[in-house]
């Protein structure tokens, strides 16, 4: 009677073995359904397909516009002050980029949205709604190892989708060409004036000396090097105050930048105070005069270099976007990949027949349901 219950421990530890070992076997049982099953599922799915609506794709890849620096923003690189005049030189640190947001804008989407008539084929009763299903159509990317764009189309008509790739590229041309332009026509308006002014001044300046006539003895106090040197310093503080009205167009006193033009000019106009406190002040007229003349002469020439380079900028054409792959009609849809969609299913399938007998076993072999048994 005493030596019965020391074989109840080997029965506790049988009775928790059972569980697993019939779930396997409840798996094993049941062999022809998890078979049969997924290949149901995935025989369904992949009749399915075929009621699906073809997708073509098509796609185009094409070099973006190089950032180049012409020779205006050479030269300006060796004009001081000045060089800050003409605006909107400095090369962009990822023109990729740039290019790739210029077709996602609104007006070239807007421009394919009306070539095409997407408002039909999208049911879109506003233009922001055919906007979004061209977005969702349409896929442009930059390749961060060549730095090619790719624009990727997709639709049921495969030729519409050849067509709308290609004309990403056109309208491309056709934005970066009046952008181009549009720069280009700033900057000549712009020293057109100045040189314009700055030429009434030179003839006034030159009158003005003329009727002073020739004096050697302030030609012998103010000799000729330190008259350039004057008329380059206060050609440089002009620049540089209009590189500082500028910038206070749109930023702050309290920006770094018009900081920095500030104390620029703080120097330039102590260097002038001093050039003219060293002059002597028993000179003849001639010398201020002759700066003056000097002076206008300096700007005169530095506006026509610039002038000159801003009208050469006018008259290129628009940046070149060499294609390297133009788009053509796909001979064969993309959509849908009937034997992944297939695979996936019947995996799934798989996997929820396995789960559910799974659950169902581990249900039957809870510790209530062993004792109620």
């Amino acid at each position: 009677m005493s030596a019965a219950p020391s074989h109840v421990p080997s029965s506790d530890s049988s009775s928790l073995a059972a569980p697993s070992f019939q779930v396997g076997a409840t798996l094993l049982s049941h062999w022809r359904l998890l078979i049969a099953g997924p290949i149901a599922a995935g025989a369904l799915a992949l009749g399915a397909t075929y009621l699906m609506d073809p997708i073509y794709t098509a796609k185009t890849t094409f070099l973006p516009p190089q950032q180049q620096q012409g020779a205006a923003a050479a030269a300006l690189q060796s004009l001081g002050a000045l060089a800050s005049l003409a605006g909107g030189s400095g090369a962009v640190k990822t023109p990729g980029d740039q290019y790739v947001a210029f077709m996602q804008s609104v007006t070239v989407e807007d421009r394919i949205v009306e070539k095409f008539k997407l408002m039909e084929p999208a049911k879109a009763k506003y233009r922001f709604e055919a906007r979004n299903f061209l977005r969702k159509s349409a896929r442009i990317e930059l390749g961060k190892k060549d730095g090619l764009i790719s624009v990727e189309v997709d639709s049921k008509d495969p030729q519409l989708a050849a067509d709308i790739a290609n004309q990403y590229v056109e309208e491309l041309r056709h934005m970066t060409a009046n952008l181009s332009l549009t720069e280009a026509q700033q900057r000549r308006a712009f020293f057109e004036e100045q040189l314009k002014n700055s030429k009434e001044q030179l003839a006034r300046a030159q009158q003005e000396l003329q009727t002073v006539g020739f004096n050697p003895g302030a030609l012998k106090t103010e000799p000729r090097a330190a008259a350039d040197n004057y008329a380059r310093v206060k050609a440089e503080l002009t620049a540089a105050e209009v590189r500082l009205q500028s910038l206070r167009r749109s930023l702050t006193d309290t920006a770094p930048e018009v900081q920095q033009q500030s104390a620029i000019i703080g120097a330039l106009r102590s260097e002038l105070n001093r050039l003219e406190a060293s002059s002597s002040t028993n000179a003849s007229d001639y010398i201020g005069k002759y700066r003056e003349f000097k002076y206008q002469e300096s700007l005169f020439e530095l506006f026509s270099k610039q002038y000159e380079l801003a009208r050469l900028d006018e008259s290129r054409e628009g940046f070149l976007i060499q294609v390297i792959d133009p788009a053509i009609k796909p001979e064969y849809k993309s959509k849908p990949k009937r034997a992944q969609i297939a695979l996936v299913t019947a995996f799934a399938t798989g996997l929820a027949l396995c789960a559910f007998l799974i659950l169902r076993q581990s249900r039957r072999f809870k510790p209530g349901a062993a004792a109620g048994a």
